[in-house]
């Protein structure tokens, strides 16, 4: 009884001083907890005195769930955690981290838990506790646990995850970011709440359409389960375009295909099925459609597979922009990276439910953010999508390796996660909950968390360049040809030593490279150059320490107007063409030598071809290095001119005497069926 009333004067010492004050400002279930707390009789296994006040609350919240007193939680921790997560320095926060995911697995068990507002503002709480664990946590004025209560992304990726519905590690942060777009990087509790509830819709969705006869035959073998459906509605059709035909229709998408039915006058046609589960070489991509074969909207997807004989294209039109086809082209995507991630780790049994239930869950998840985006706050369906999200990362395949370790290490033992009511497995250790585990990161927390830092600097240097980037074909010239000059000022000079405009130089580098060449140095020589380029870095970036970066200036050529923007467009085309052209002709003539089309001119090659093998498999690969040196430098100078340029007319003449190839061109006529 003396250590009972010596707990309870304690927490009135709390009060008298101030400490909870906090507490006290409105009638709050904390506030009704507090009040409990000091007046029960058993005030000593609801404290612990390492535990802040909100975390000493939420432990006893915990604690309830699990039907253990607090003593007996922290007892628990104690003897199963390791002595690395019970240092002193991070007791509180590992001991309330032991207690919210043990409680969170418990939870989660009941059958339609996030309909419980008691549970979503548990989680939330958990959030608010973890930001101030232990006993030395003073809460500020942006810590009062009310409704204007809010949490930051440290909080949020160490509780959320733990229930696998809410977030993933891998997506954690992006979902963290879209809450709170408009709130500062701070998430409170409304927005979190009305994301949960939108989850909750998303599930009772996702069952009742499951649970239908939709394309029950087709799916009743494999268990499918229906995540989205669309072009029910006639001012929001579904067109599906296979060659020169086009159909409205239904869109159906499961957990391992993609269904389509055309509109018929009062049904629909037998569904279509295009796989995702197997490996068929599927492509989907964004593709433009319009009338007559014309390609002016964006507004469609094209799927490809090597079990069709031509690739099928759904248009899902809208009057602005094309977030309907993103959404469905990021969902399909995501179900076909999973299937592929199956079948490269070779993922089987309940591993591969629970990877298929990632996979269902994040579809749920981008469908509730879906809900809450407005035109401030856009949404990016990829980056909410875990295997979308790891295509884009970098290092993303490291993820998903480590994903895959993770997954076949788990035992068999199994929950349920009842809302949905689908088996999702579980690490048997006792301190791990969904993908995160008691004061450590996990081994695919630590591969996200490299690959988001990567990420930023990826980003942020593509920001750099994006911040550059000029408009108009003139200004772009300019500026490349300011950033070419040091380089077409020293071809200048070699072309000028090449011709022999300065003799005496040009002969002191002939002497130069012969002697390098001659000795062997020439690999030296090309070091030599790349370590004077590294030194020059090294001496620019020691000298230019703590300075402004020097901005690259242009002279901006004269404004050119839309007609003499499309005159250049149109100068460049045709320049483009003519070297086409000009490389179409070189090809053909090779043809017809090779082919001994022209027997004559074929002769000829075929003896020079001969000599030069001759000559390269009898001379050292040192001299005819060299021997090609010499002639190609020397033959502009001055003793050697007037007979190179003989040469070159004779060769000149040679080669034009020299037809192209024959070439006719074909036209295919298609015949294609009209449906």
């Amino acid at each position: 009884m003396a250590a009972v009333s010596k707990t309870r004067s304690m927490i009135e010492g709390f009060v008298r001083d101030g400490s909870f004050k906090w507490l006290l400002k409105s009638r709050n279930p904390f506030h009704e907890e507090f009040e409990e707390m000091k007046a029960s009789p058993s005030a000593e296994n609801n404290w612990i005195y390492e535990l802040s006040p909100v975390a000493n609350i939420l432990v006893r919240r915990c604690s309830k769930i699990l039907k253990i007193t607090a003593a007996q939680l922290q007892d628990n921790f104690n003897q199963e955690a390791s002595d690395a997560i019970k240092d002193p320095s991070c007791y509180a926060r590992n001991l309330l981290e032991y207690s919210c995911y043990k409680a969170l697995s418990v939870s989660t068990q009941v059958t339609g838990y996030m309909e419980d507002r008691k549970f979503r503002r548990l989680t939330f709480d958990m959030m608010l506790a973890w930001e101030l664990p232990d006993a030395a946590s003073q809460p500020t004025d942006t810590m009062d646990i009310d409704e204007g209560a809010s949490v930051g992304i440290e909080a949020f990726s160490r509780i959320a995850p733990a229930v696998p519905i809410i977030a993933d590690v891998i997506v954690s942060d992006y979902i963290f970011e879209f809450l709170t777009a408009s709130t500062g990087s701070r998430l409170q509790f409304s927005i979190f709440d009305k994301y949960l509830i939108g989850l909750e819709r998303a599930v009772k969705k996702l069952k009742s359409q499951s649970e239908s006869s939709l394309l029950s035959p087709q799916r009743s073998e494999r268990g499918e389960r229906i995540l989205e459906i669309d072009g029910t509605v006639t001012t929001q059709p579904v067109l599906q375009h296979v060659g020169i035909s086009t159909w409205p229709g239904r869109l159906t998408l499961t957990d391992h295909a993609m269904y389509f039915e055309a509109l018929r006058v009062v049904s629909y046609d037998k569904p279509t099925v295009y796989e995702l589960a197997d490996d068929l070489k599927q492509i989907v991509k964004p593709e433009l459609t319009g009338p007559w074969g014309t390609r002016l909207f964006d507004k469609a997807f094209l799927y490809k597979s090597v079990s069709l004989s031509e690739a099928v294209v759904m248009e899902l039109p809208e009057l602005k922009g094309h977030n309907r086809r993103d959404y469905w082209l990021a969902v399909i995507r995501e179900v076909l990276y999973s299937h592929r991630f199956i079948r490269k780790f070779q993922i089987t049994g309940v591993q591969r439910e629970e990877t298929l239930l990632k996979t269902i869950f994040g579809i749920l998840r981008i469908q509730a953010l879906k809900d809450m985006m407005t035109s401030a706050t856009p949404l990016s369906f990829e980056a909410g999508l875990m295997f979308n999200a790891c295509d884009q990362l970098p290092g993303g395949d490291r993820i998903l390796e480590t994903l895959a370790t993770t997954q076949i290490c788990k035992s068999g033992a199994g929950t349920t996660g009842s809302s949905l009511g689908f088996v999702f497995g579980k690490s048997s250790e006792v301190n791990i909950v969904g993908d995160v585990s008691v004061g450590e990161l996990t081994p695919l927390e630590k591969a996200v968390k490299e690959s988001r830092s990567t990420y930023k600097m990826v980003a942020n240097a593509q920001a750099a360049v994006d911040g550059v980037k000029v408009q108009g074909i003139d200004t772009n010239l300019a500026v490349m040809k300011e950033l070419l000059f040091p380089v077409t000022e020293l071809g200048n000079r070699l072309v000028k030593l090449f011709y022999w405009e300065e003799p005496v130089k040009s002969l002191i580098f002939c002497l130069v490279f012969t002697y390098a060449i001659y000795r062997g140095w020439f690999s030296y020589v090309v070091g030599l150059v790349l370590v004077f380029i590294a030194v020059f870095i090294v001496i620019t970036r020691w000298f230019s320490r703590g300075k402004e970066v020097d901005e690259f200036r242009v002279i901006a050529p004269p404004p050119m107007n839309t007609m003499e923007q499309l005159l250049a467009i149109q100068n460049a085309i045709s320049q483009a063409e003519e070297l086409i052209q000009d490389g179409n002709i070189l090809l053909l003539k090779l043809r017809g030598l090779l082919l001994s089309i022209f027997p004559q001119a074929s002769d000829r090659f075929v003896v020079a071809l001969v000599i030069m093998a001759v000559f390269v498999a009898v001379v050292p690969m040192r001299y005819v290095i060299l021997a090609v040196f010499l002639e190609e430098w020397t033959k502009y100078s001055p003793i050697r001119r007037p007979s190179t340029e003989r040469w070159n007319r004779r060769v000149r003449e040679w080669w034009y005497s020299i037809p192209a190839a024959p070439v006719v061109l074909e036209k295919v006529n298609e015949d294609k069926k009209k449906k």
